[in-house]
């Protein structure tokens, strides 16, 4: 059964004033984009290297609140042949950051019937603690396959071993659940995880690659099939990026390194007109590239009835 018919189903529906997930196709590949749910964090964290009144004015332009920025929080799930890859896991549930607006993942699946045992492989662009936490809820490890591969970069697995938040500016409380969670998923998965060094290939036409920058090991993936191409690139794409491509984030640990690979992907995306998928992009966060002038401009994807 396909991603696209499970979506008609008579499946149990949620009280929701918003979509909450949404299907397309990569030639024969099918993807849904789920949105776990909405990420408050301080507005300063978008930013660090410019004066915060240079932020300001960027906000006020976006028609953005100064104090919070609210950011999205979107995975996929693709389906290649007889294979159901999670990529990403959102954030799942750390009660000491009182952040109710997110982990909704396990429930938006449920309600798309797509069942935890379906999923083959689960694809982690970064162990950031909303890109794994839904991973981690109680409960959920034993609802997983026993086979379930697990495909994270072998950088990023070293990374969490002894993390450096130096060149970092998250919000209090932050570094520490992150580490916590990065311990707790690499205890209960270690043994399914599959380490890459720059490139696996999880399922026909998807593939996982070594970027870099916002962590070490961070990674996108590529989906492509008959000509047809997605690319979902975690973390390494936000908002602002599109604009000011230099400016640093506060949850980049290599914040310098993650501006190249920003703009490097930009730049790509301008030149094929690929369309691909973030984060941390609006609901259900497809986006082109294109030039204006010297700076780059985000062009929403037109929604598929």
């Amino acid at each position: 059964m396909t991603i696209n018919t499970i979506l008609k189903s008579d499946g149990p529906a949620i009280d929701e004033p918003v979509p909450s997930r949404y299907a397309l196709n990569v030639g024969d590949i099918e993807i849904l984009v789920i949105s776990d749910g909405i990420l408050p964090i301080p507005s300063h964290v978008l930013a660090h290297n410019v004066e915060p009144d240079v932020l300001d004015d960027w906000l006020d332009a976006q028609f953005l609140p100064r104090e919070i920025a609210e950011w999205p929080l979107n995975v996929l799930v693709v389906r290649s042949g007889d294979q159901v890859i999670l990529v990403d896991a959102g954030l799942g549930m750390d009660p000491n950051l009182k952040l109710e607006k997110a982990g909704r993942l396990v429930q938006r699946l449920e309600a798309a019937v797509i069942a935890l045992s379906s999923i083959t492989d689960v694809v982690i662009t970064h162990m950031h603690m909303d890109h794994i936490g839904g991973l981690v809820i109680d409960g959920t490890h034993e609802r997983l396959r026993s086979d379930l591969r697990v495909h994270v970069a072998a950088a990023e697995v070293e990374f969490w071993k002894d993390p450096d938040f130096s060149k970092t500016l998250m919000p209090q409380g932050f570094p520490d659940a992150l580490r916590a969670t990065a311990k707790r998923f690499m205890e209960q998965y270690g043994s399914q995880i599959r380490t890459f060094e720059t490139e696996a290939q999880v399922a026909p036409g998807v593939t996982a690659q070594l970027t870099g920058g916002h962590t070490p090991g961070h990674c996108i993936v590529r989906v492509a099939s008959r000509g047809d191409r997605l690319t979902f690139v975690g973390d390494a794409i936000f908002q602002v990026g599109f604009e000011q491509p230099e400016w640093f984030n506060g949850f980049e640990h290599d914040p310098e390194e993650a501006a190249r690979v920003r703009i490097g992907l930009l730049r790509q995306f301008a030149e094929t007109r690929e369309a691909f998928v973030a984060t941390h992009l609006p609901f259900p966060s497809i986006y082109h590239v294109a030039m204006a002038g010297d700076a780059f401009r985000a062009v929403p994807a037109v929604w598929d009835y």
